[in-house]
């Protein structure tokens, strides 16, 4: 059965967590469910790390929050297409259309 797994991760590329989210979402990728991903706070300066560019090239729905990408000094000039800057709201809709929702704080 197709699940929705939806993420928070909220910790920088040298966090631990980083590393199990990636391995989490490729898991759930090669399973065939759908992958939900969103940045927050410290966890937008993983944007910087290949993994997570690739993830969303590979079927992650992955998002940004913008005010983050702000107040880390995070460029999103070069932001690739796929990886879609937003706000709470759309986190709030992926914590309502995902189960399970699993938050890395």
């Amino acid at each position: 059965m197709k699940r929705k797994l939806g993420l928070l991760l909220a910790l920088p590329p040298s966090h631990e967590s980083a590393t199990t989210v990636y391995g989490l979402a490729q898991a759930a990728l090669s399973a065939g469910h759908e992958v939900y991903l969103y940045l927050i706070d410290e966890g937008v300066k993983n944007l910087a790390d290949p993994r997570y560019e690739q993830m969303s090239q590979s079927g992650v729905k992955l998002f940004a929050c913008a005010y983050g990408c702000q107040q880390h000094h995070v460029s999103t000039a070069n932001l690739d297409p796929s990886i879609s800057l937003s706000g709470l709201v759309v986190l709030s809709g992926i914590i309502d259309a995902c189960e399970p929702f699993l938050s890395f704080t």
